[in-house]
């Protein structure tokens, strides 16, 4: 695998910061996840991490990351700009002892500048950064879920700092500090927006345009039981053969004709059909049309079923498997394995750290660390 052998200290966060870690361990990274004394009812993505209880209010404990990051490759830090400083956690002081070590920051706003000690979450880091206003239609915006900023900016964002990273001191032999922020990350994203402003495709408002549901033959349609299809027939060729598989004549809806008048037929004869009769038809059709398929079910379609794009989990949560695909050193998702309970491998990572039993015990006694297996010391 791609990443085996690197060494990924996580501190846990709210979804980002583990998805981050969780993409880093798919593709072979050995992740420890730093979790407080008290468990966080929100992580849902520490399968396959090896998870440490510690206080972190504790100077011993605080000693125990420490040696942690010492002999590790990456650092995750999840928390506000400073946190990490306050705790005797700072990067100056981890690439001192590490001068090898990656530290990489994930906040909304950066490490810097206005907003650097402001809180928010992913509608507050897409709006600001300026891709949510082409989120829009007439009648208002509309913010997606928490996946523009939080996830595709945010967590895939810093994964790609840390591999670049990691690349690089490959040559150097030297670890940097990562910057990542949620708002620019969502900004990045968005490059051929900002750059394609001038085009012909933005020529109205936002909800006018061709790509952001203004025409009748780039947008959603209802089926007969209540599904949707999704229409992406922008070019010529395919837009023929979308109305060919309609039974719509070319004559009587020219593409770039009354918009209106063309949505109202489209969505009259989607009505008529359900979504799976509408996929036999499409299906036989290049005209850019698919089924919208829903996030409990959208393996059973042949599409992921015969590139076995996702997976159930022991909770039968559909899970998508790593992308992209590796030929040589592919990822292997950590969603197949258990999670972990707090404090599982405590004791584990401690020895490996070269801790012996009694300094193992008060910990636990003193309570620097939780310990769920005490029964392996």
């Amino acid at each position: 695998m791609a990443l085996r052998g690197i060494k990924v200290v996580e501190m846990l966060g709210l979804a980002p910061g583990p998805l981050c870690g969780t993409i880093l361990a798919d593709f072979g990274a050995t992740v420890t996840v730093i979790q407080k004394m008290e468990p966080s009812p929100f992580d849902v993505l520490s399968n396959g991490k090896r998870m440490l209880s510690v206080d972190l209010k504790s100077m011993e404990g605080v000693q125990v990351i420490r040696k942690l990051c010492a002999s590790s490759d990456v650092l995750l830090d999840t928390f506000r700009p400073g946190v990490m400083e306050k705790l005797g956690l700072g990067s100056n002081l981890l690439l001192k002892e590490n001068p090898g070590l990656v530290y990489a920051r994930l906040t909304g706003y950066g490490q810097n500048g206005a907003y650097e000690t402001k809180a928010g979450h992913d509608i507050n880091y897409v709006a600001m950064s300026g891709v949510l206003s082409a989120l829009a239609r007439k009648e208002g915006l509309y913010p997606p879920v928490n996946l523009l900023a939080d996830f595709a900016g945010g967590s895939f964002m810093c994964a790609l700092g840390i591999v670049l990273a990691l690349y690089e001191r490959t040559k150097s032999g030297k670890g940097q500090i990562i910057d990542s922020s949620m708002t620019e990350g969502a900004a990045y994203l968005a490059t051929w927006l900002y750059k394609s402003r001038n085009l012909p495709v933005w020529s109205g408002p936002p909800g006018t345009n061709a790509l952001d549901g203004g025409l009748p033959f780039y947008g959603t349609y209802k089926t007969k039981d209540d599904k949707f299809m999704a229409v992406g027939a922008l070019e010529p060729q395919f837009y023929v053969n979308f109305l060919n598989v309609l039974q719509l004549s070319e004559e009587d809806y020219p593409q770039g004709s009354d918009v209106e008048h063309c949505r109202k037929a489209f969505a009259e004869k989607f009505l008529t059909k359900t979504q799976e009769e509408w996929c036999q038809l499409f299906d036989r059709a290049d005209a850019c049309v698919t089924p919208v398929l829903d996030i409990e079910s959208a393996d059973k379609h042949k599409l992921h079923m015969s590139r076995k794009s996702f997976y159930r989990d022991s909770e039968n949560l559909l899970v998508p498997e790593p992308a992209p695909r590796l030929s040589v050193t592919p990822g292997v998702s950590t969603g197949h394995l258990s999670m972990p309970i707090p404090g599982q491998h405590t004791i584990q990572i401690l020895k490996e750290l070269g801790y012996n039993k009694n300094e193992i015990e008060d910990f636990i006694n003193k309570g620097v660390v939780y310990a769920a297996e005490k029964s392996k010391l």
